[in-house]
């Protein structure tokens, strides 16, 4: 069962090519922190065809969320030039050879025939030909099997860093869990006393104005109802079992647990507003500080 990913994470490697490539040497970096969405930045160098469109593509393909940032230094040394045959001059140079040995034998003088080395230093038999002006597939080839390697790093930092920020949410969740359970506790030891203030209130409004006591008692009824907190705590305990559900889940789930987040903290919001009671106004305003601190490690869930 995959584990939550976290959007923070960076990667790097030095690589080197091999073959005609053993002059090319490039690092690929890669990092990422938090975002709503997927939002790639590629710092590619120009003259490889291909190589933007390749790494767009594995990132779409593996990625949800988050801002990433892909950067390639790419180095080339003398070998990224190279030397071109020009056929034509070659060939004008071998007749021109030719008939200079001709031309010396009729003349009784010896000549030493000249070397390959010496043919190619005939100017213009050679041209050079930068690396731009090349076929770039095998550069890109070894560049992308790289970016694989860096890129399985990159995963490997987020799901580790996912693992660590699961741990933190685990806690953080058995937090809410405990105050819930005090809060449903609290709820019930102060029934007594609600019902005992609303007895009192009751013979207040009766004996300071003449009042149909059915209509009394149906007002202290509604406000009874509004002030009980046991449906709040019923839907947090709810969220509880859902965000556990989440963690275990794991994958993708950052932006249902950004819900879920927001979820619990409208409930805690009621439950403080609606107390009526100082012990019980106490663990609201902990659940809050709880739940705003699980909210800020949800922001870097993907």
């Amino acid at each position: 069962m995959p584990e939550p990913v976290s959007m923070t994470a960076f990667a790097t490697r030095r690589g080197q090519g091999e073959g005609r490539l053993a002059l090319c040497s490039w690092v690929w970096e890669i990092r990422s922190v938090n975002g709503k969405g997927l939002d790639v930045r590629l710092r590619l160098p120009d003259g490889i065809e291909g190589l933007e469109a390749a790494v767009r593509s594995e990132l779409t393909r593996r990625l949800t969320r988050g801002n990433v940032t892909v950067g390639l230094r790419l180095t080339r040394g003398a070998g990224g030039e190279g030397l071109r045959i020009n056929a034509g001059m070659l060939s004008a140079a071998l007749a021109a050879l030719a008939e200079v040995q001709e031309a010396a034998a009729l003349a009784g003088v010896a000549l030493d025939h000249p070397t390959t080395a010496e043919v190619l230093a005939i100017r213009g038999v050679t041209e050079a030909v930068s690396a731009e002006d090349t076929d770039t597939s095998a550069l890109l080839a070894a560049l992308m099997a790289d970016f694989s390697v860096v890129f399985s790093a990159f995963e490997a930092m987020r799901r580790t860093e996912g693992a660590a920020l699961a741990t933190v949410m685990a806690d953080q969740i058995d937090g809410i869990a405990t105050l819930t359970a005090a809060a449903r506790a609290a709820a019930e030891a102060r029934r007594p006393k609600a019902a005992e203030a609303l007895t009192e209130a009751m013979a207040r409004i009766a004996g300071a104005v003449e009042a149909d006591p059915a209509r009394v008692a149906q007002e202290l009824a509604i406000l009874a109802v509004k002030a009980d907190v046991i449906e709040e705590i019923d839907r947090l305990t709810a969220h509880i079992a859902a965000a556990r559900a989440l963690l275990a889940q794991g994958g993708p789930v950052g932006r249902k647990f950004d819900f879920l987040a927001q979820e619990f903290n409208r409930e805690a919001n009621t439950l403080c507003s609606k107390s009526g009671d100082i012990a019980l106004t106490r663990i609201g305003l902990d659940l809050k500080h709880l739940i705003d601190q699980m909210r800020e490690q949800v922001q870097n869930l993907e």
